[in-house]
């Protein structure tokens, strides 16, 4: 799962991406109202972390760029602002949650994950496909009942698959999603294709149907 944390005080940032690395989520920056708008434009998000009160330019116009581009990445604004005219005018706007800071980084990652259950997952914390279930709290996959051990990496890629079901992904936008920003430092995108056999192998073994298809040519598609 990757985030994008849009924040000006560089300790407070890091601070996030630290504990949220933690639970396994991949973290990007951006400091400038700029920067956020190049990084919007140019990728997608599970979540982003919204802070309104950026040096050069207001927040509330990121979040309309993203509606007007009709992106579906989740937001919550974190902001210093306790002001009810700000939560309601984001939320109208398109946040799916407003948290006012200081605040606990233990609440504000059960926000990040409300908002990625209820987008991605229909508001459940199991996802279910006939043999495959996934604990979505836990962290945990089995099939047929029967538990299987993924790595970090692996366990994110299936996520992703499952919330862009039926959807035939690039080889460039997994890397993405699996490096972040240094996904266009490297040569070549075969750890992707690394990971994904690992994958597809361990499914497979524990007795997983094939749902993880290769498009060739183009990348992978999850059908279900």
């Amino acid at each position: 799962m990757k985030i994008l944390i849009i924040e000006d005080e560089p300790q407070l940032a890091q601070s996030i991406a630290d504990y949220l690395s933690e639970e396994s989520y991949l973290c990007e920056f951006a400091s400038t109202y700029n920067q956020a708008l190049d990084k919007i434009e140019t990728h997608t998000y599970d979540c982003i972390l919204l802070d309104i009160m950026l040096p050069d330019g207001n927040g509330m116009s990121i979040l309309e760029k993203l509606k007007d581009q009709d992106k579906q990445d989740g937001v919550i604004i974190i902001s210093a602002k306790n002001s009810l005219d700000d939560k309601i005018k984001g939320l109208q706007i398109g946040a799916d949650d407003y948290l006012t800071k200081p605040f606990h980084l233990s609440e504000l990652a059960a926000r990040i994950y409300s908002v990625i259950r209820r987008k991605q997952f229909g508001n459940s914390n199991t996802v279910q496909q006939n043999e495959l279930q996934i604990d979505l709290l836990a962290k945990t996959v089995s099939v047929n009942n029967r538990l299987i051990s993924l790595t970090k990496k692996e366990f994110g890629l299936l996520l992703y698959f499952i919330g862009n079901k039926n959807k035939v992904i690039s080889k460039s936008t997994l890397a993405e999603h699996l490096s972040g920003d240094f996904a266009d430092m490297l040569d070549n995108h075969d750890f992707v294709y690394a990971h994904i056999k690992n994958l597809k192998k361990k499914l497979n073994e524990a007795g997983c149907d094939t749902y993880l298809k290769t498009v060739y040519g183009t990348g992978y598609k999850w059908e279900g």
